[in-house]
């Protein structure tokens, strides 16, 4: 890529994130390493609009990883209602104890040790180090995917992640990688809005399952259920008023998870 192309391509991001970037999302304006691991786990899948609440309220609650990973399982749960994806506030909660115990509350830096926490993939670890620390890392999401597949893969189908990372690292202007990407984030955003989906064109594209009648609809219900008091596997059948072997299964499940304890057909939260 010559440097034209790519000073463009970055006047481009930075003019529009200069004059329409979300500024003031909590997240950035104190961007600290907790503050940011939490915002990113509850960005997974989930909205920005919709997670500015629940984050608000959380870092409120929780202000750091000591208070975090002494809370009770219920009153994370609790606080989580409605954002979705419950699993993801028990891996926070993991995480957090991980943090306090192993490193004395203090966010490691290093990928390996970020990946090691519950919940952290590649992609979360590098937004962690290029948001919280500033470190020039070579990250994807599907923003960003949008992005660079819309600027520099128009005409190619089934386009791998490797092939834009290579292009991310090569655009990322070195030394700010914390507005960098909040600047990508929100120019993909504003790009969804105006243009057919070039992610479509990715590899890696996949269309979300409906949430409507699914499995996740159903835990939801019954983490919900269990929040304000325990209940036997009967009555809680009868509530959701689902086939009986689906409910079991579902049960099961949260109880590998960790979310819930069966004793003697009743249960309850951890």
């Amino acid at each position: 890529m010559n440097n034209r192309v790519k000073k463009k391509f970055q006047d481009t991001v930075w003019d529009y994130f200069h004059e329409h970037g979300r500024h003031h999302l909590p997240w950035r304006t104190n961007p600290t390493p907790y503050r940011v691991l939490v915002s990113e786990i509850m960005l997974q899948q989930t909205q920005v609009d919709r997670v500015i609440p629940f984050f608000k309220n959380w870092v409120k609650s929780f202000p750091n990883f000591k208070r975090l990973a002494s809370a009770k399982q219920s009153d994370i749960l609790r606080l989580w209602k409605g954002l979705g994806y419950n699993s993801r506030a028990l891996r926070l909660h993991r995480s957090a104890k991980i943090v306090s115990e192993k490193y004395h509350g203090r966010l490691p830096r290093l990928r390996t040790e970020l990946e090691s926490l519950p919940g952290v993939g590649p992609y979360t670890a590098g937004a962690i180090r290029a948001f919280a620390f500033n470190q020039d890392e070579a990250i994807i999401e599907t923003n960003i995917r949008r992005i660079f597949i819309y600027h520099f893969f128009q005409n190619k189908k089934l386009v791998h992640d490797q092939e834009i990372l290579s292009v991310v690292q090569e655009t990322l202007p070195i030394g700010r990688s914390a507005d960098w990407y909040g600047a990508l984030m929100d120019y993909g955003t504003y790009l969804a809005g105006i243009i057919e989906n070039p992610n479509r064109n990715s590899k890696h594209y996949t269309k979300q399952k409906k949430f409507e009648g699914s499995d996740r609809q159903i835990r939801g219900k019954i983490l919900e259920y269990l929040l304000e008091d325990s209940f036997t596997v009967k009555v809680v059948i009868k509530k959701l008023d689902e086939p009986t072997d689906r409910v079991k299964k579902i049960l099961e499940q949260l109880e590998r998870e960790g979310f819930i304890k069966n004793s003697r057909g009743k249960i309850f939260l951890q």
